[in-house]
């Protein structure tokens, strides 16, 4: 049996596991079941990003909000009739929290009832199976997966995208839209009932009337996908754009400029950095239009008063930033770190999408690629400056800035050099080094050692005497002994050889 609690943690990012840890904990603390529901089930089991963290309970959600709000978290979206709220949580993890509940329809296409109920129902009341998996977080089931609709099967093995109703489309005509956002987002097919099904609403309009604030709610999830050209095609190419409005389907979304945003959002992504791109990528399909019929187009899909300011304010913030680095104050790469450094990531990946000058293109590449992670060892050399004698303060963070501004123009690229430019900064020169006090060696050792043995043994004969006085005689009278020369008449030497015979 898979372990998906494991798999789950070790896909999460630290801040998303933060999350779960903490819902998990509040769930024991307030006895109520909470389960990780959706598509962060459904991309957990395809092996594809998990981007939200979406919690249903049986009970009242309100009461994790409210302690989720304590710790950070902010409600974007609350809704008291259905009991669900959107949140970002601390770290800026998106998902949601909702009451389980079940629908029920008194005829199709109706306004449904609202009835609250158990996980289970909950599940056989949603859209397609690949979105009625759950997974328990409660103490005495961690990590069981629910699926009773065989959602589990649609991911591994069939790679469809199945409805879980004959009704489906009718109750809720959104879901054609959804339907081909998934289909294409993970390269499934519509299953064979689904695909009919599909092509009958069709057929009746029923993409006619898909809710404004639904339609919303679908380009916005389209936003934030890394296939949202591809999504935004497919919904062309079925006739689907005029349900999101009118004048997008006659002047086409801007595919290069969605196109450029992806890719700048990959590069992002690429440097460990986490963009929230939902006004830009808005933006960007909505490139065709202008600002004035961006801003009418989403009052009228039920966009809030923030989305659609931060949306307006993206071309302004993009040219303010733009005229920035173009200019000569930041060409100093320090300068325009300070600049890059300030900027939020929506309007860092905007202008990274869309500009076409090489050099500010160069200037925000180099910041996330190199200057970030420069900054991120910037610890280990205020140790080692610390180290050599620098005592913390106003100066040391000065020093230690213009360190970061000699490593950015490329002056220390080694461990040798960023201990050379430390010491030139501080002024703290490098200590002398200590002297070794070397022995004087006596005349004597010089000589070749001797043999313990021969050193102790006493000269016995005439022979070992003659030879001890050959050795330690000069080398001209050892020259002459050895040619045979008789000692001299009359000399003590010559007495005691005339004794010796």
């Amino acid at each position: 049996m898979p372990d998906y609690m494991y798999s789950l943690e070790s896909r999460l990012s630290p801040e998303q596991r933060t999350v779960l840890t903490r819902v998990q904990e509040l769930g024991a603390a307030l006895t109520t079941n909470v389960y990780l529901v959706g598509g962060a089930v459904r991309d957990l089991i395809s092996g594809m990003p998990i981007r939200d963290l979406d919690f249903t309970v049986e009970g009242n959600p309100f009461r994790f909000v409210r302690e989720l709000e304590k710790g950070g978290a902010q409600t974007l979206h609350e809704d008291e009739k259905l009991r669900y709220a959107e949140m970002l949580f601390a770290g800026e993890v998106d998902g949601s929290i909702a009451a389980a509940r079940d629908d029920f329809y008194v005829r199709p296409g109706t306004t449904p009832e609202v009835r609250w109920s158990t996980i289970m129902e909950d599940l056989r009341r949603r859209d397609f199976s690949i979105n009625a998996i759950a997974l328990s977080l409660n103490p005495a089931s961690r990590g069981l997966l629910l699926d009773p609709t065989n959602g589990l099967a649609d991911l591994e093995t069939q790679h469809e995208v199945r409805a879980l109703s004959i009704h489906s489309f009718t109750n809720q005509p959104v879901r054609l839209l959804r339907a081909l956002r998934y289909a294409t987002r993970m390269g499934f097919k519509l299953e064979t009932r689904t695909q009919e099904w599909f092509d009958l609403a069709i057929e009746r309009g029923l993409q006619e009337t898909i809710p404004p604030e639904a339609a919303g709610n679908e380009l916005r999830q389209v936003a934030r996908d890394d296939k949202a050209s591809a999504i935004l095609k497919s919904w062309e190419s079925h006739g689907l754009l005029a349900s999101i409005a009118p004048q997008i389907a006659k002047r086409h979304p801007d595919y290069d400029a969605v196109t450029d945003l992806t890719r700048a959002k990959e590069e992002l992504i690429g440097a460990g950095l986490r963009p929230r791109l939902t006004a830009s990528g808005i933006a960007a399909a909505l490139g065709k239009l202008s600002t004035r019929e961006q801003v009418s187009l989403l009052q009228k899909l039920k966009f809030s008063k923030d989305e659609i300011e931060a949306v307006e304010a993206l071309e302004g913030e993009g040219k303010k930033l733009q005229s920035l680095l173009a200019g000569s104050k930041t060409a100093a790469p320090k300068n325009a770190y300070a600049v890059l450094e300030k900027a939020p990531l929506e309007t860092l990946a905007n202008l990274l999408g869309k500009t076409s000058n090489a050099s500010i293109r160069n200037k925000i590449r180099n910041y996330i690629q190199k200057w970030r992670p420069m900054r991120s060892e910037l610890p280990a050399a205020a140790a080692e400056m610390e180290s050599i004698g620098m005592p913390r303060g106003p100066k040391f963070d000065k020093l230690m800035e213009d360190y970061f501004a000699m490593q950015m123009s490329g002056k220390v690229k080694t461990p040798e050099d960023r201990t050379r430019v430390l010491r030139k900064l501080s002024g703290i020169k490098e200590p002398p080094p200590k002297k070794i006090k070397e022995t004087k060696k006596k005349a004597g050792d010089i000589s070749a050692p001797v043999a313990p043995a021969e050193a102790k043994r006493p000269p016995h004969s005439a022979a070992a005497k003659a030879g001890a006085s050959a050795k330690s005689a000069p080398a001209g009278r050892a020259a002459k002994s050895k040619s045979g020369s008789a000692p001299k008449p009359g000399t003590k030497q010559a007495a005691k050889k005339t004794a010796r015979r």
